[in-house]
């Protein structure tokens, strides 16, 4: 693990409410896709919970750059990560996690939950970046088609690689593209798309309540304990 200075560029929006911050790192460090990593903000009490945060990678880690991508709120942390100036050095603490990618893996499936989906970027981007030939199946929720961060960087992915499999379901309305789904990831769902799990790495992110749900369904789906990697996302 590696404590880093990172040099603050930019920030995008994905979606109202939600946001990117990238940094320049002096030197390369080395993490797996899906890992995450803490920035500190108060570095004399780094027990101070309101100030220094876990935030997960959402770039792949061949990029020039590391990112990550925060549901902004009004709490301190967000407030210090929103108001950033170009070219601000922030402490970044690196890499932690174990719900990784490998390139081994032959066949992934995401069901995934709002926030959830920012490790899920950093490992997509990944295989797409090197045109790995792991089948992708990713299942993501949101409550709306405006919640869908990302949208723009899954659909290209998924145009220009046959193995990524993007799937989109809204809960609290109709959706108005044909192309997303009307409901909560759901048994029959997953039957239609991937059948069974039996021979799937599952990847399970968001909040606890969504996350226990999808795990009691991958259980039935034939998913192997051991081939579930779950995290659940509080506090957003």
């Amino acid at each position: 693990m590696t404590e880093i200075r990172g040099r603050f560029r930019e920030k995008i929006t994905r979606v109202p409410g939600v946001a990117s911050f990238r940094f320049s790192l002096p030197q390369r460090v080395d993490f797996l896709p899906g890992q995450f990593l803490q920035v500190i903000f108060d570095q004399a009490v780094r027990g101070n919970k309101e100030l220094n945060k876990y935030l997960s990678i959402s770039s792949s880690p061949q990029k020039e750059y590391l990112e990550v991508t925060k549901r902004l709120s009004d709490s301190a942390f967000s407030r210090s990560l929103d108001q950033l100036q170009s070219g601000e050095e922030v402490l970044l603490k690196l890499p932690m996690g174990e719900c990784v990618f490998k390139d081994d893996y032959k066949s992934v499936t995401f069901l995934i939950g709002g926030i959830g989906i920012t490790p899920v970027i950093s490992i997509i981007e990944y295989i797409a970046d090197n045109n790995l030939a792991t089948e992708v199946n990713l299942f993501y929720s949101n409550r709306t088609e405006k919640d869908i961060a990302f949208r723009g960087e899954l659909d290209r992915w998924r145009q220009e690689h046959r193995n990524i499999n993007i799937f989109y379901t809204v809960t609290d309305c109709q959706p108005q593209d044909s192309a997303c789904g009307y409901g909560f990831i759901d048994e029959p769902m997953l039957k239609e798309k991937v059948c069974d799990l039996s021979d799937k790495i599952v990847y399970i992110f968001g909040p606890p309540k969504m996350v226990d749900a999808m795990y009691r369904i991958a259980l039935g789906l034939a998913c192997k304990k051991e081939n579930l990697k779950i995290e659940r996302f509080i506090g957003y």
